[in-house]
């Protein structure tokens, strides 16, 4: 595995790379860190495959903002930012949690650059916002979004007691994974580095100031990228029933396959590696 790094604008971001071939990009989520798909980039290396797998804007000192402010259509060009870097005018874009919700705006904003789309564990954003003001469950099972929202004491109870929070959220989002100290320990790491914590807090806090002039404010809008759509049937933080609730055909022009996988939560790539490995290669293979 490889590391290498680059740049938007002042920001500078780094990220590790495996392999050679077709570019596939992996956004990672929340609470989480770039090595979140150490399970995928061997398998689709061997497959072909040029894996990069980037820490998302503030998830290290050297890529926040001064004003906190992480609008996630920004964050777009961020992705766009390193195909440019690399001089590649195509790729496959894969997100988990909010590195799925950059990955639909991207595919939205910038079609033409993309070959496919995957979304691990969160639906298209739009109908998210649309739909959970009417689904007290998936209210209920969103509470932590709100709580976000209290600058200082969650940032406070975040890290208290070595980030047990952070470990409360695992188990509660992925209550059948046994995860080990292998798994969480660099999440808890990169949570630690100075700025990290505050800005990953900051997503949810700038989640609502999409601008309202961007088609993207719009609860349907369109994803023309040919998009897979994966959803664990015990996922705890966003529901299968929701996910499937808020997945419509009519926001993806160029098609989407949804996919539940069975016994397997919001960490659903890290859970079953070898099922989602198998529906990755498929996928992209079918959109090369």
């Amino acid at each position: 595995m490889k590391e290498l790094s680059f740049s938007n604008k002042e920001l500078q971001f780094s990220a590790i790379a495996m392999g050679e071939g077709p570019l596939v990009i992996c956004l990672h989520g929340f609470p989480d860190c770039l090595h979140s798909f150490d399970h995928q980039m061997p398998a689709l290396a061997a497959a072909g495959y040029r894996v990069i797998a980037p820490s998302l804007r503030g998830y290290e000192p050297s890529s926040q903002v001064a004003d906190g402010h992480y609008p996630i259509p920004v964050m777009t060009e961020d992705v766009i930012a390193l195909m440019d870097h690399l001089g590649v005018k195509k790729a496959h874009l894969i997100g988990h949690d909010w590195g799925a919700v950059i990955a639909y705006m991207a595919g939205a904003a910038f079609p033409d650059r993309f070959l496919s789309l995957t979304t691990i564990a969160v639906p298209h954003p739009g109908r998210f916002g649309e739909e959970i003001r009417r689904n007290r469950q998936q209210m209920r099972r969103s509470w932590y979004m709100s709580f976000f929202q209290l600058r200082g004491l969650s940032e406070f109870v975040v890290s208290f007691n070595n980030y047990a929070f952070i470990r409360k959220l695992w188990r509660d989002w992925s209550p059948g994974w046994a995860f080990g100290q292998e798994d969480i320990g660099p999440v808890i790491e990169t949570l630690k580095r100075p700025g990290v914590k505050k800005a990953a807090l900051g997503y949810y806090r700038s989640a609502r100031a999409t601008s309202s002039s961007s088609n993207l404010a719009e609860p349907g809008f369109k994803v023309p990228v040919p998009t897979l759509a994966l959803t664990g049937s015990k996922d705890g933080c966003i529901g299968a029933d929701f996910f499937k609730l808020t997945t419509r055909a009519e926001d993806f022009p160029a098609g989407v396959e949804l996919r539940e996988i069975p016994e397997v939560g919001h960490f659903l790539h890290q859970e079953a590696p070898e099922t989602i490995n198998d529906l990755l290669l498929n996928w992209l293979e079918r959109h090369n």
